[in-house]
């Protein structure tokens, strides 16, 4: 009897619990976009609150598990990509969204500042019918609102398979702080407009 109760007690203690019971890790939520270098595009999420981590790879190709300089040649089809692992009870994915429309010029075709090739264009990978939604919503207000210039050449395409880009461009800015970066912030009104 005592060999039971003991071997009922070890499986509790060993048996995956529930998600969503009190006190239990929340669930965490993916993101990818495609926005320039993916250098600067991770230093950025990586400092929002509720991101819990980040990786950059490549996404949005035909080739599997692409090198750099592969990805580089414009054959792969694949756009530098940043995926972002948050917390949905600490940042929206609007808010994450608002990030990645204020920090890149989304209307530059296959182009982010000196950066030019298929590889920077900008990019909103969803992984779900919400996620897929409120991108399209949040690009048809800063469409209606004209906060910028030109038409946003954003495309809107179901997320993919990210292939880890090599070690060494992980947390690329953040081992190299002086490293090269092109992401400055964009206008305040785009933040704004989002917020109506």
């Amino acid at each position: 009897m005592a060999r039971i109760f003991w071997t009922i007690l070890l499986l509790a203690m060993v048996a995956p619990q529930s998600e969503g019971r009190a006190g239990m890790e929340p669930q965490y939520k993916k993101a990818s976009f495609g926005a320039g270098c993916f250098w600067g595009v991770e230093k950025i999420f990586s400092k929002v609150k509720g991101v819990v981590s980040t990786e950059v790879g490549y996404m949005g190709g035909s080739a599997a598990n692409p090198t750099y300089e592969e990805v580089c040649t414009g054959r792969t089809g694949h756009a530098e990509a940043i995926e972002v692992v948050y917390d949905p009870s600490k940042v929206s994915y609007e808010e994450l969204l608002a990030t990645f429309w204020e920090w890149h010029d989304p209307t530059t075709l296959n182009r982010q500042g000196p950066d030019v090739g298929t590889q920077y264009r900008s990019a909103i990978f969803f992984y779900d019918p919400e996620q897929e939604s409120a991108a399209k919503r949040s690009k048809e207000i800063l469409e209606k609102s004209k906060v910028f210039k030109n038409p946003i050449v954003t495309e809107i395409v179901p997320a993919g398979k990210l292939w880890k880009a090599e070690e060494y461009h992980q947390q690329y800015l953040q081992k190299n702080p002086g490293g090269y970066c092109s992401h400055k912030p964009g206008s305040p009104k785009i933040r704004e407009a989002l917020q109506k």
